[in-house]
């Protein structure tokens, strides 16, 4: 494991590794010395709320330090050069983008570890808190039913690999022209651990006995303009409190956040008793902590 570019290029172990590590890492005490004397550059193209400051204090409490850079770094020179360059200087880059090829082409060129903070494709620290959740919540049975209802976008992309890496069977729906890409479906599909990973158009099978519903925005930073018209399409895609009767009663209700309640989600979901939304944004932290440790030599 040289990179976090995508949940695809790690192995069941390597997952597992890192769940289990975040574990660990949430029981200690906050401040430790497992980076001490590390440093990890932050790029931001997009903006960015959860991302930044769990990273930024990830890295404090581990004992090491974050350096936040703007825009213009990735935007100067060749993004691999950017990578060059930086690797003389920090022991990791952090990189969050619009195109998924950036991040590719920053990784082909730094000789440190890149994580992958988000790109268009792909979400695969936001995943990976997101299956620590699971896991905390519900355990990792492949007898559990996780739904995504809503737009088949980067989140739902590495939530597919990733519940296929740790054997959660996934069912997915989204209208029809918003689907999830069918190279990201094969790639899930071949790192199934005895996942079933299914597709669908409707809402209501989707969440019939589930005991996960997952929902992310249906406009995304950079669709601004769709905005509307993406509010009539996906309107009866809405977690409310009628589809969520659908669900068994322990349901657990996850947003990777922002939310736009009323939209997606209705304040009535996004704050019952069965939200775990705000566990779910606490354990990002978590969870990239462990993936610097793994990456950045602070396991022990």
């Amino acid at each position: 494991m040289k990179d976090l570019v995508s949940i695809h290029d790690l192995s069941k172990q390597d997952v597992l590794d890192i769940l289990d590590l975040t574990t660990q890492i949430k029981s200690e005490p906050l401040n430790s010395e497992r980076l001490k004397g590390k440093a990890l550059a932050l790029i931001f193209e997009k903006p960015s709320n959860r991302t930044r400051v769990s990273f930024e204090v990830g890295m404090f409490q581990l004992g090491g330090h974050a350096v936040s850079l703007s825009a213009e770094v990735a935007k100067r020179e060749e993004i691999k050069d950017v990578g060059r360059t930086l690797s003389r200087y920090v022991d990791g880059i952090m990189f969050r983008t619009f195109q998924h090829e950036k991040v590719v082409g920053l990784a082909e060129g730094a000789s440190v570890p890149v994580i992958n903070g988000l790109s268009d494709l792909l979400h695969p620290c936001q995943a990976l808190g997101d299956v620590f959740t699971i896991k905390e919540k519900k355990g990792l049975s492949n007898n559990l039913k996780v739904a995504y209802i809503g737009d088949g976008n980067n989140v739902c992309h590495s939530l597919m690999l990733a519940c296929a890496k740790v054997g959660l069977n996934l069912t997915i729906a989204t209208p029809k022209q918003y689907k999830p890409s069918s190279e990201i479906l094969h790639q899930a599909m071949t790192d199934s651990s005895g996942a079933e990973i299914t597709l669908l158009h409707d809402p209501v099978i989707a969440a019939k006995d589930a005991d996960v519903i997952y929902t992310d925005v249906w406009t995304s930073m950079g669709q601004e303009k769709e905005n509307k018209k993406r509010k009539k399409i996906f309107k009866k895609f809405q977690i409310n409190q009628e589809l969520v009767k659908l669900a068994k009663p322990d349901v657990i209700i996850m947003h990777c956040l922002p939310a736009h309640r009323g939209d997606e989600i209705t304040d009535e979901v996004m704050d019952s008793n069965n939200s775990v939304v705000f566990d779910q944004a606490e354990n990002r932290l978590h969870v990239q902590k462990a993936v610097l440790c793994l990456l950045l030599g602070g396991k022990e």
